[in-house]
């Protein structure tokens, strides 16, 4: 340890100039605050760029009623910053009000610029860097970028001939308007997924009439939310019993979702959850069989991302609520227009139509070659780990192709300690470029879509395949296995280079200096080793 210190000091002294690369984070949410707090803690230099007014990513944005998480609580947060929560599934506000803990905690929000939309990130050769731009604005050189986005964020509009002469109010489920009022209007909702299933059972009841129009059933189970009981929260202030509790539903998890077991039809895991969804119809809508086979799916379970709710199936059943097994063909200034010619007389239209699926970031990746990323990957996303794309150098997405599924918070945490290891790795080897080489990104992916064959994916209308019928978007297996895969699949799939011909003592000087600053831990002036 004196030894380490007594290096520090002198290169100090020397005031080598050998400045550690920037990392710009695009994106304020989980993921770039996980990416933050990896960067935080490698002694990294980072800014993260937020185009809302704070932080938060979809947790900000998503704002409509009912909002709240699927995935239970204790495993949609970091295993780093355990919280004592109020229910089994946290609702939108408490998550934000964590998110903002977490970045204040780690301090991270000295590091985040909000308000600021990046439109253009490209690389350019002479400065072995990016340049990031926001509209006229130039945003400064970075060495390295991290698309913090994640691939639910742009929201998916109809293109609905005549929407734009709609009289009445029309709303995108992610863009809910502060202040909506519903009560005594006439409602249409648009989609049958996982928000609808949260919108319509808390507007309902306000609502004069809500029509649900449903082009295509999801498979729902019950969610079996519930506000924890103060012997509960008692037993969540102690760490270690929040880890190990943590840690049984990882383990659950990941037993049901080696191989997508859960979603591939013939499996037991797989009959007993469709099994589940089919008695919960038969005794909610007992009294109601024509509802009953309306809201029954045609495909196997997991075919769509199956709808988690206890009271989505209940809210169908009020007298002014109907569904309509119809998708919508137009729009007309006084309501919508079913497929089978129908018009409905609407007052508020509401579209819970999902996000943008095809990894179309807000902003333009332009790569070494001079290509956009989308141009490089031209309608069939992929990459290492859903992190790394060859000829991109220094560039990382976090919930990038392949990596949906699971416990999403779990993956995010292993693809930022990734990119922490990648820029440490990058520094140590006093290169100015770390890349993916291709060959094992072929290998990786060609694996992967092997363990995905066969599951319901594959035969749904859904948005996890590209337009060739590829799965593009989840993962196979598990998120105990993904962060393995993390750990054994990085440096021998790196390579680095652009480092400028040096001295033999120019090089150990600036690999010594880095060393040395990536070795201090942001812990109150204590000096560790970097492997600590």
């Amino acid at each position: 340890m004196m030894e380490t210190q007594s290096m520090v000091i002198r290169l100090k002294r020397h005031e080598f100039d050998h400045p550690l690369p920037r990392v710009a984070v695009i994106g304020g949410g989980f993921s770039g605050i996980a990416a933050g707090v990896a960067l935080r803690r490698a002694g990294l230099p980072f800014t993260i760029f937020e185009r809302s007014a704070d932080i938060g990513g979809t947790w900000w944005d998503n704002t409509y009623p009912g909002a709240e998480v699927d995935t239970p609580s204790v495993l949609y947060s970091f295993s780093y910053a355990p919280r004592v929560w109020s229910r089994t599934h946290v609702r939108q506000r408490e998550l934000l009000c964590y998110l903002g803990d977490v970045a204040d905690r780690f301090r991270i929000r000295e590091h985040v610029r909000t308000g600021t939309a990046v439109d253009r990130v490209e690389w350019v050769e002479e400065e072995q860097a990016y340049r990031l731009t926001s509209g006229e604005r130039d945003l400064g050189a970075f060495q390295v970028v991290v698309s913090a986005v994640g691939f639910l964020n742009i929201p998916r509009y109809p293109e609905w001939p005549g929407l734009d002469e709609f009289a009445g109010l029309a709303v995108h489920t992610s863009r809910w308007p502060r202040g909506l009022d519903v009560r005594g209007k006439r409602v249409a909702v648009v989609g049958t997924g996982s928000t609808a299933a949260q919108v319509v059972p808390t507007i309902a009841p306000d609502c004069a009439a809500l029509m649900l129009f449903q082009r295509e059933p999801g498979w729902v189970l019950p969610k079996l939310d519930r506000d924890y009981s103060e012997a509960e929260k008692d037993a969540m202030r102690s760490p270690t019993a929040q880890r190990l509790n943590r840690f049984a539903m990882l383990w659950r998890r990941e037993k049901s979702q080696y191989r997508n077991a859960g979603w591939r039809p013939g499996t037991p895991q797989n009959a007993a959850a469709e099994a589940t969804a089919r008695s919960y119809i038969g005794t909610t809508f007992a009294d109601r069989p024509e509802l009953a086979g309306i809201v029954t799916p045609a495909y196997s379970y997991g075919g769509k991302r199956p709808v988690l709710s206890d009271a989505f199936y209940p809210a169908l059943l009020r007298p002014n609520v109907s569904v309509v097994p119809r998708a919508v063909d137009r729009v007309t200034r006084a309501g919508v227009v079913d497929t089978d010619g129908q018009e409905h007389d609407v007052d508020v239209l509401v579209m819970a139509t999902g996000f943008r699926t095809d990894f179309g970031f807000e902003f333009d990746v332009i790569s070494r070659d001079g290509r956009k990323l989308a141009q490089v990957w031209d309608g069939e996303p992929s990459a290492m780990l859903g992190l790394m794309v060859p000829d991109v150098p220094n560039f990382f997405m976090m919930y990038g192709p392949n990596t949906n599924g699971g416990a999403i918070v779990t993956h995010l945490e292993a693809q930022a300690s990734y990119i922490a290891r990648a820029v440490r790795s990058m520094v140590r080897a006093g290169a100015d470029r770390i890349e993916v080489r291709r060959r094992p990104t072929e290998i990786f992916n060609r694996v992967l879509q092997r363990r995905l064959a066969g599951t319901a994916f594959a035969t749904a209308n859904n948005y996890y395949k590209s337009g060739s019928g590829r799965i593009v978007t989840q993962w196979s297996d598990g998120a105990i296995l993904y962060a393995l895969a993390t750990r054994l699949l990085g440096r021998p799939t790196w390579k680095y280079g652009g480092a400028p011909r040096r001295s033999r003592w120019q090089d150990l000087t600036r690999l010594a200096h880095r060393t040395s600053v990536l070795a201090r831990v942001d812990t109150g002036g204590v000096w560790t080793t970097a492997d600590e």
